[in-house]
């Protein structure tokens, strides 16, 4: 087998690696098919996207507002590495976002709007596949085949978002966040079923709306996904996440704010060449007890280079 004819086939495992179905206001509603596939090591990739979410969005779900109705549209930008640690795969991506925030809500009995624009929280992610996906470089998948993989992720949200204390919607979240997850997938043929849990971790607010001091409980989430392979690296999935917790505490007054949600998208990937790919996703609310209850379109392009990719050809 050719190098050309591999890097096709690889293209069925590689699909779209970063964390980037939206510029997701909370970390528990990712949806974010083939997180845990092999690739080979070595690999670079930049991302930058643009989402659109309407409806109740809401940066922090918590926050004691009604009837909210506002868009956000956002930007991205990302780079993404494939590693190896021992004989295991890997890899560590980072995602800064940027959004612009509109739109109104009830509040007390009374309509109040935000208009701002900012940074949201940096997000950087190590997860590495330590069944079924050994460490390989590009000339090493001619042999593999990918089955059963199991592994796990530690994702850090950091409080580089727009915040202002004395508004109760913003962009960031001014605390850390900690997200451990476990995944596993299996390969059928041309059929991929994926299967993760994980849970976010926050840390304390000490400079909540006026002046308040706020705490969140974890929040656990299932996810799944059935992905299916048209053609290299032609895929589409259907995704769904259910995530509950998060039960709020202000000044030691504990909030009727516990989350129980269900969110269901779509995912679809189209290489352009060996280099050059796009990504384009839609999700939305299907059931919501707390919190946001928006739906999200985006559409984000992708560039790799490294571990053996050929150079692109020269026009001319």
């Amino acid at each position: 087998m050719n190098l050309t004819a591999l890097i096709s086939r690889l293209f069925l495992l590689i699909g779209i690696i970063v964390v980037l179905s939206q510029v997701s206001p909370v970390c528990a509603q990712d949806l974010e098919p083939r997180a845990y596939t092999n690739i080979p090591v070595g690999l670079n990739f930049v991302v930058a996207g643009y989402s659109h979410m309407s409806g109740g969005v809401l940066f922090d779900p918590a926050v004691p507002l009604e009837n909210a109705n506002i868009k956000i549209n956002g930007a991205l930008f990302a780079y993404a590495r494939s590693l190896h640690i021992g004989k295991m795969s890997a890899k560590f991506d980072m995602i800064v976002p940027y959004a612009w925030l509109s739109g109104t809500a009830e509040f007390q009995g009374e309509v109040v709007s935000r208009d701002v624009s900012g940074l949201a929280d940096t997000r950087a992610r190590l997860s590495v596949n330590f069944i079924g996906a050994p460490s390989l470089p590009i000339s090493g998948f001619k042999d593999y085949k990918q089955d059963l993989v199991v592994g796990a992720s530690l994702q850090v949200y950091m409080p580089t978002g727009q915040y202002d204390p004395e508004k109760l919607v913003n962009i960031g979240t001014h605390r850390f966040a900690f997200k451990p997850e476990l995944g596993i997938s299996k390969t059928f043929g041309n059929l991929m079923l994926e299967l993760t849990g994980g849970a976010a971790f926050y840390t304390v607010n000490h400079d909540f709306y006026g002046g308040k001091t706020r705490s969140q409980a974890p929040i656990g989430s299932l996810q799944g996904h059935i992905n299916y392979n048209f053609t290299p690296g032609i895929w589409a999935a259907v995704d769904g996440t259910y995530y509950w917790g998060g039960h709020t505490t202000v000044d030691g007054v504990e909030g009727n704010d516990l989350q129980k949600n269900t969110r269901l998208g779509l995912t679809f990937a189209l290489p352009l060449n060996i280099h050059h790919s796009l990504k384009f996703t839609f999700s939305t609310g299907v059931s919501t007890r707390t919190g946001t209850d928006f739906t999200s379109i985006g559409v984000f392009w992708q560039y790799r280079w490294g571990g053996g990719l050929p150079k692109s050809k020269k026009s001319g």
